[in-house]
């Protein structure tokens, strides 16, 4: 299970540097991403979770993805980061 979830957040770090994201993995056996916009500073943390249908990633605040769809969570992250607060 640990595996699982590392491999889902690395994918979802690949997709990051494309959206002017960086991300960093953080923890051992239960791996978390750390992202952050360069430009605005607004960041977030990551969690990949099993729920009833499989993996979903999620953080702060409300968000919520399937973890099959790494672009989707991306493109959402993306526009939630770049916001000026």
């Amino acid at each position: 299970m640990e595996n699982e979830r590392r491999a889902l957040l690395e994918t979802l770090a690949e997709r990051l540097p494309g959206r002017g994201l960086q991300g960093r993995m953080l923890g051992g056996g239960e791996p978390v991403l750390w992202i952050w916009h360069p430009r605005t500073s607004r960041q977030t943390i990551v969690f990949a979770t099993q729920s009833g249908g499989g993996w979903l990633f999620l953080w702060s605040p409300d968000g919520q993805e399937n973890a099959d769809s790494p672009d989707a969570a991306a493109d959402t992250l993306e526009k939630l980061l770049s916001q000026a607060a």
